[in-house]
């Protein structure tokens, strides 16, 4: 599943192509597994609504619109295990498992591709709500030393499990908690409310220097994953422990081990994760 990094990547790339244009048209598949607000209700809130700014909001693309009489509106995609939101000429042909397309008064088109149907789109009027969409947790990014270790405080659950909970920090998953938590230096079954202040402290600035560098590489592409235009990540490249069992630790030698933690493949150096 695409996690923050390859989120912010394919948002930020389909704002640099598509922000200030308009939607003409609405095409969807009518798929029911992959439509969290009804379809006619997206083809009716997007068509000849303005795109001000595409951007994430944990795991889910947000795009901001203004409708007729300035009204506003928000389109959530959620890109599930499969899900990819390309920007593409007209003359491309359509990519088979595609369930939805806007037609831009650019003249391209947004079109979002799901083999498996565990994305979801939907509609947010901001009407009807008072807020904008902010998501089920804390931004990761942007989250202060203080309020990232108030979030473990007295929680029996394993790091792992913890940081991998949306309603806790949302945005982070499998790849980039493996990832943290090696560089921090503290192994993935620890429970959260026993890691003192300067452990939690250095897994903040390891979780935030990991997703920042992965969105600069374009996340990870170990699947499915491509950005607006197609392209696959890097940053499986930069993967110290990830996917990496039985091979040696980049830094001391030791065997990446595999084990389980709630349920999610986890994997970390035996040696230099206490």
């Amino acid at each position: 599943m695409p996690e923050l990094p390859e989120v912010e990547t394919v948002a930020n790339g389909v704002h640099e192509r598509t922000h200030g244009q308009v939607i003409e048209a609405v095409w969807t598949s009518g798929k029911p597994q992959t439509f969290k607000s009804p379809p006619e209700e997206i083809a009716e809130t997007l068509t000849g609504a303005r795109i001000d700014k595409i951007h994430r909001v944990g795991k889910t693309i947000v795009c901001d619109l203004t409708q007729a009489e300035e009204e506003k509106a928000q389109f959530l995609i959620h890109l599930g295990m499969t899900g990819r939101l390309l920007v593409s000429e007209p003359d491309v042909p359509m990519p088979p498992h595609t369930h939805a397309v806007l037609t831009l008064s650019g003249g391209r088109e947004i079109r979002f591709v799901d083999a498996r149907r565990f994305g979801r789109l939907s509609v947010h009027h901001l009407a009807a709500h008072a807020e904008k969409y902010e998501g089920p947790g804390r931004e990761p990014l942007t989250i202060s030393v203080e309020d990232f270790i108030a979030l473990f405080r007295g929680r029996k659950t394993p790091i792992k499990a913890a940081l991998l909970n949306q309603s806790l920090l949302h945005g982070v998953g499998n790849i980039y908690a493996d990832e943290s938590l090696f560089r921090a230096g503290i192994r993935p079954r620890r429970q959260a409310g026993r890691l003192n202040r300067a452990e939690l402290s250095k897994l903040r600035e390891a979780l935030t220097v990991v997703l920042k560098h992965a969105i600069q590489l374009g996340g990870s592409s170990v699947s499915d994953y491509v950005d607006a235009d197609g392209v696959r990540g890097f940053f499986q490249l930069e993967h110290k422990v990830y996917s990496r069992t039985g091979k040696p630790c980049v830094v001391c030698g030791t065997p990446i081990k595999k084990i389980t933690v709630g349920g999610r493949s986890t994997h970390f150096c035996p040696a230099c994760q206490k």
